[in-house]
């Protein structure tokens, strides 16, 4: 049985990461866009206000300020809704940032489906895909607030570069540990297993972790794998699985084209041929509801994932 020690949005996991590492380390900013509290960053705020920038809702003009920053020895952070500041920032980002493999920390709040009612224009479902093809940017998923903290850390003292980290805003089941040896680029296997593997990202690795106990219990064994980077993606891990295993499921809240499935896809498709199956968003938009309702009407929580272990084993076997 997966334990689960609280309850715990993702966004207060980044917010406690900025706070750790802006203890850390003095060159650490803050730049926000009228949404301080709702992205985390108010401990922030709390702690080094001569350190904190407000802009208003400015994304871009935020990401130019950043590079500004960057360039004078800064290590900025700007958070934003993720479709504010991966998508409405695309241009900036590229040109401003990655262009120059600057030092900005972009966190990427309310990602995914699970921001519930504020409904599609706020659901976050393709910054994956967008931020994965800039050439320099590091691109962090963690799997739950404990992590998110961890990897928002990372982004400064692992990166050398430009960092998006998503997040949620939901409470959602906090399981990691606090003690984890959290590595950019080095996925995690959180279950050994041997008909199938599940790659994961984000909240549904827990779904993907209740999908695999209900398996082992008719006989079925499966390996699942916490991908909480995406960029740069565990090639090893990805492969080692797909020879062992021979079926893999990869499991995201985003869009199923160019999220973590079609990097994985990329990976096997050069070096290993694998039968696979995605759980992700089928190409449309989300809409306003309860956070695990949409998650289950978009076929993304526990049995859907047990569904398509059972049908990718199924194509593995014939």
């Amino acid at each position: 049985m997966v334990q689960v020690n609280s309850m715990k949005a993702g966004r207060t996991g980044f917010g406690e990461g900025l706070l750790e590492i802006g203890k850390r380390d003095s060159r650490v900013v803050a730049l926000g866009a009228d949404l301080t509290v709702s992205t985390g960053m108010h401990f922030f705020l709390q702690e080094f206000p001569e350190r904190f920038f407000s802009f208003g809702i400015a994304e871009q003009n935020i990401i130019g300020v950043a590079a500004g920053m960057a360039l004078s020895n800064r290590i900025p952070f700007m958070s934003s809704y993720g479709v504010f500041s991966a998508l409405r920032t695309t241009d900036q980002i590229r040109v401003s940032v990655c262009y120059n493999k600057l030092p900005v920390k972009i966190g990427g709040a309310h990602a995914g489906l699970s921001v519930g009612a504020d409904g599609a224009t706020h659901q976050a479902l393709e910054d994956i895909a967008v931020m994965r093809v800039l050439p320099e940017m590091t691109v962090l998923s963690p799997c739950d607030a404990t992590q998110a903290k961890l990897a928002t850390i990372a982004s400064v003292e692992q990166v050398d570069g430009p960092a998006y980290i998503r997040y949620g805003r939901e409470a959602m089941p906090d399981f990691s540990s606090p003690d984890q040896d959290f590595v950019v680029g080095k996925a995690q296997v959180l279950n050994e297993g041997s008909d199938a593997t599940i790659i994961a990202t984000g909240h549904l690795v827990y779904e993907s972790l209740l999908a695999a106990e209900q398996l082992r219990e008719n006989g079925v064994s499966v390996r699942v794998i916490n991908m909480h980077t995406i960029k740069p993606l565990d090639e090893e891990c990805i492969v080692k699985a797909a020879v062992e295993t021979g079926a893999i499921v990869c499991v995201e809240e985003h869009q199923i084209i160019g999220g973590l499935g079609g990097a994985v896809a990329e990976v096997l498709g050069r070096k290993q041929p694998t039968p696979m199956e995605f759980i992700g968003m089928p190409d449309r938009f989300g809409e306003s509801g309860h956070p695990m309702e949409l998650l289950d009407k978009y076929r993304m929580t526990h049995p859907h994932i047990r569904v398509a272990v059972e049908k990718v084993i199924e194509r593995k076997n014939r």
